[in-house]
């Protein structure tokens, strides 16, 4: 069996990001499943940003390489290790490709796919958030990166509508967040007691964003609406309220869940803290367990969707309202479309609603399995074309 040497463009092994985390963990599935389908061994390469949590992708096939300014500039760096490698696979950290953040981590997102491309290398861009791009050159360097790529791949509408108007004759199909892939460990069925109620706190939305100035322009309190919701919660009978980290940033405090939630549990000690987790599997599989989520990290939504729990998303970004509006699901917190009050109302009707939340989560099952499916034919097709 030929082996088919494959590099995984800002992915992660050690994230404290679990979002990122989860993309990286189910693209690979993903990539395996198609790789047996192309009758081809995989082995990765995997290129992302320095982290130093605990690793928890350790397969034998998969190496792991540090981007940063001395590895890109390296003689013996980026370029000959993409050289190495027979076709690569760009996430984008999920939603990184925009032109929102920072000049420099556009640069950077934009320079290892030129490497790639003009090394000649086939370059897909697995499902991610495209865009937006509202600024010169950002939006045209995107267009000829997207033009391009082999295949673009957009994981809800809202990309997919960026690309076609950004760059026409880019090969841009639309399928799902491969988050949905994640594994995990289903629960057991619970005995009776109390409903478990989740609440998934975002440290960055707590601290107002990076510069702790509402930088999402939300048009609800967050940290306001939290503590209502924990309130309420608490003061029903028989719900256990417990408040759920997804993105582990000691280095980076305004962005850390874990400690947004110890200051919320000094304040209401009847929550429970939930530890924070040591891979973004380990979340889902104590997330399946819930009753009932409320959460404003993207992926700890997407872990209970997957699952089947009921689960109201907060959104603070259109990636929020392009995901689930592709999958028809409407209990989400609209970024800009509610105030605090009517937050916490819509939050605390759907709790009474589960089961109408659970049955909308089956009907968008058949939609995220032919997303899956989409994606995973046409890498073995990509696949089989490299390995000629």
């Amino acid at each position: 069996m030929k082996t088919l040497r494959i590099g995984l463009l800002w992915h992660s092994a050690a994230a404290g990001n679990l979002g990122v985390g989860a993309l990286s963990v189910g693209n690979i599935a993903l990539a395996r499943a198609a790789a047996d389908r192309a009758g081809v061994r995989p082995e990765f390469t995997l290129f992302g940003g320095r982290e130093t949590g605990p690793v928890y992708i350790t397969d034998s096939d998969t190496q792991i390489r540090v981007i940063d300014g001395r590895y890109m500039t390296s003689p013996g760096g980026y370029l000959a290790d993409v050289r190495h490698q027979d076709i690569m696979l760009d996430i984008g950290a999920g939603d990184s490709f925009a032109d929102i953040y920072p000049d420099k981590r556009f640069a950077y997102m934009f320079a290892t796919k030129a490497i790639a491309l003009l090394a000649g290398k086939p370059l897909i861009l697995s499902p991610q958030t495209i865009g937006p791009f509202s600024r010169q050159p950002h939006t045209r360097l995107a267009a000829w990166a997207c033009t391009k790529a082999k295949l673009v791949f957009a994981r809800d509408p809202l990309s997919m509508a960026v690309v076609r108007q950004m760059a026409p004759k880019a090969n841009v199909s639309q399928v799902i967040d491969v988050a949905f892939m994640l594994p995990y460990d289903k629960p057991a069925p619970s005995a009776a007691g109390p409903l478990r109620v989740g609440i998934n706190v975002s440290g960055l939305l707590m601290s107002g964003g990076y510069s702790g100035n509402n930088d999402y322009s939300l048009g609800f309190d967050y940290p306001a609406m939290t503590r209502a919701l924990i309130t309420a919660f608490l003061a029903m009978p028989g719900v256990e309220v417990l408040l759920v980290p997804h993105v582990n940033a000691p280095d980076l405090p305004r962005d850390d869940d874990g400690a947004a939630i110890d200051a919320l549990v000094s304040a209401f000690p009847k929550a429970v803290r939930v530890p924070n987790f040591t891979s973004p599997s380990a979340a889902k599989s104590f997330i399946a367990g819930l009753d009932f989520l409320v959460g404003a990290r993207m992926h700890a939504t997407i872990a209970a969707y997957s699952a089947g729990v009921p689960v109201v998303p907060i959104s603070y970004s259109r990636k929020f309202e392009g995901l689930y509006g592709g999958l028809r699901y409407p209990w989400v917190v609209n970024a800009k479309g509610m105030d605090t009050k009517t937050a916490v109302a819509f939050v605390l009707d759907a709790f009474e609603k589960r089961a109408v939340l659970a049955t909308d989560i089956a009907k968008g099952k058949p939609v995220i399995e032919k997303g899956l499916e989409d994606y995973t034919a046409a890498l073995a097709s990509q696949f089989a074309a490299a390995a000629k």
